[in-house]
């Protein structure tokens, strides 16, 4: 069994980029492993209960990286941005800024350790059980599984690695001498982004893609879903449940009544809240830390 660290960056014929990491874990090969066949899942609200983001400005909150008052100051002003916002130019152009500032300065040990401390304590016990055997079937079948996330690609290998998974596809941030730039390379791993990334590693690994699955909750992942021979809705929004029966796909709800309508709040509100929170609070706690 090999242990293995690996990011991977490609850039179609379009000039597309995407990036993706295998998990940093020890894995038995299985008997007789598939080298064509995957299987693709989102993270927020598929994999997990809520979004990774959310979690992971609890944990930092609870590190004390950012106050109450700067809590409610931030998530406000992200509040007002995500009531207002369509995915235009303008509004993209925005949510890069944010996901700059998130990173900005940070050196990716920092990241990937906080986020390993953040997984144990308040992401590990969201995770779906039935999402994580659907996972585990694909594995057991010899085929690889990847995560998908508009997350840093280092942050998903982290919950890849703790869930034995493949490894993460994820957006790809600038890095020069173990520090983030505060620029990306490439989109944000979002919509038709994900679609193209995952073609794009399937023709670096020899995946054929139609023999590949595809796992997610949410409509904005519609691309993705199309670009696979099977799609599976988990924990779907309205929009994609009614996509999924006019296609035929197969749907899995691991909610149940009332606790599914609370775990709706972080995966949509409470995380696009928090991801600007997040963003102020690390620039803030950089700018107490400096003499």
């Amino acid at each position: 069994m090999a242990r293995t660290r690996k990011v991977t960056v490609s850039t179609d014929v379009h000039g597309h980029i995407a990036g993706w990491a295998d998990a940093e874990l020890d894995r038995p090969v299985p008997a007789e492993p598939d080298p064509t066949a995957a299987a693709f899942f989102d993270v927020d609200n598929t994999m997990m209960q809520g979004a990774s983001i959310y979690w992971f400005a609890r944990g930092l909150a609870a590190r004390k990286y950012f106050t109450t008052g700067d809590l409610a100051r931030f998530a406000w002003q992200q509040a007002r941005f995500r009531l207002l916002a369509t995915e235009n130019a303008v509004d993209m152009s925005q949510a890069k800024e944010a996901a700059l500032a998130f990173i900005e300065g940070w050196r990716v040990d920092d990241i990937e350790r906080l986020a390993e401390e953040i997984f144990d304590e308040l992401m590990a016990p969201r995770i779906w059980a039935g999402t994580r055997r659907l996972a585990q079937r694909h594995l057991d079948a010899g085929e690889r599984v990847w995560l998908v996330s508009a997350a840093p690609v280092e942050i998903g290998r982290v919950i890849a690695t703790r869930l034995g998974l493949t490894g993460a596809v994820g957006t790809v941030a600038e890095v020069v001498d173990g520090a983030y730039t505060g620029r990306l390379v490439g989109d944000l791993m979002h919509g038709p982004a994900k679609a193209e990334a995952v073609a794009q590693l399937a023709g670096v690994e020899g995946l054929d893609l139609t023999r590949c699955a595809a796992y997610s909750d949410s409509a904005n992942d519609l691309p993705m879903l199309t670009a696979v021979g099977r799609a599976v809705a988990i924990n779907p929004d309205g929009t994609l449940l009614r996509q999924a029966r006019e296609r035929g796909w197969e749907v899995r709800d691991f909610r149940t009544g009332r606790r599914a309508a609370k775990i709706a709040v972080p995966s949509t509100a409470a995380a696009g809240l928090l991801a600007g929170a997040v963003s102020a609070g690390l620039a803030l706690h950089r700018r107490r830390r400096t003499p």
